[in-house]
């Protein structure tokens, strides 16, 4: 009896442990040995993670995935380095190439990005796979530029997209998304409320970033029918004149996206402050103002400060893992 007794002992003791463990796991992990992965499994599993439920889900939004030294942008090896930090889904931007493939690369050329220079659209992919991507020092790295396959066929089970518009239409971008079954784990951004309704009406699984920054906007949005469990908003790129919209958009249910990457992030990459934790204040503030994502230049720095106090809503837990 004395030896059973101490078997149930040691199992509560570890049961307990393991609960302490996951009751404090941060959206924003310090293991900097494992990875930080979102899989939603499913549209719907997505949908439920951009569900504003009153409830606090504070993470990021790495702009062109978080390029540092010897990490380009745009490039699969730089959102391995941000996941090693940080939860994030990762901006991108599709745009194609002279023979009609769909590449990920931001500028309409080479030369500032790239070991090649001119127009993007004058190259077949063949003829960029040449070139090598460089750094934002303009550092040539080993990486070349992806194609927008080939990110599609990575990101599965490990972040989520946000598909910019670079010369690729709202229509290609969708019909990309279903050709690799990715509803999962892509979001579309649309730039106007008429791309949103084209979206809605080709794949009604499909979630996109619409830019409501204004009470007016919002309520232009309202007569689109298009539903908000499709929506995340993007605010600006800068905090609302009026807040107020911040609340309409969560009264619909939907979260609320702000870009950092024009003033919070210029603070830290021009050196104007000593450190990135001079700016933690200015980054908790727009949370407490209710902004939900932050898209920031810098996710690897911005993780750093972040951390503190935002655990994962139980709600879906599910949905991050570390591994």
């Amino acid at each position: 009896m004395r030896l059973i007794k101490k078997i149930q002992q040691t199992l509560l003791v570890l049961i307990l442990a393991q609960f302490l463990f996951l009751s404090n796991t941060d959206v924003f992990g310090s293991d900097k040995d494992r990875n930080h992965y979102m899989d939603a499994r499913t549209a719907k599993g997505l949908q439920e993670i951009f569900h504003y439920n009153g409830k606090s889900l504070p993470f990021l939004s790495s702009h062109r995935g978080g390029p540092e030294k010897n990490m380009p942008e745009n490039c699969i090896a730089t959102f391995i380095n941000t996941l090693k930090h940080t939860y994030s889904i990762m901006e991108i931007d599709p745009r194609y190439t002279k023979d009609s493939m769909m590449i990920v690369h931001h500028d309409p050329t080479l030369n500032r990005t790239t070991t090649g220079s001119g127009r993007v659209i004058d190259f077949t992919l063949e003829e960029l796979k040449k070139f090598r991507l460089k750094d934002k020092q303009g550092n040539a790295t080993e990486y070349m530029i992806p194609t927008f396959e080939e990110m599609l066929k990575w990101a599965k089970g490990k972040t989520i997209f946000v598909l910019d518009n670079k010369g690729v239409s709202i229509e290609a971008r969708v019909t990309m998304v279903e050709k690799y079954k990715a509803e999962a784990y892509c979001i579309v951004m649309a730039y106007t409320f008429e791309e949103a309704k084209i979206c809605y009406r080709m794949n009604k699984n499909i979630m996109m970033q619409i830019f409501v920054p204004t009470p007016e906007k919002f309520k232009e949005f309202e007569n689109t029918g298009v539903p908000w469990a499709n929506v995340v908003a993007f605010v600006g790129h800068k905090k609302p004149n009026d807040m107020a919209v911040v609340k309409m958009i969560h009264d619909k249910g939907a979260r609320c996206i702000m870009g950092t990457s024009r003033n919070l992030d210029r603070e830290f990459i021009e050196g104007k402050v000593a450190g990135i934790g001079e700016l933690k204040g200015g980054y908790d503030a727009l949370l407490k103002d209710g902004i939900d994502i932050l898209e920031t230049d810098i996710p690897v720095p911005v993780s750093k400060i972040f951390s503190n106090g935002n655990s994962v809503n139980p709600s879906v837990k599910k949905y991050f893992r570390n591994k």
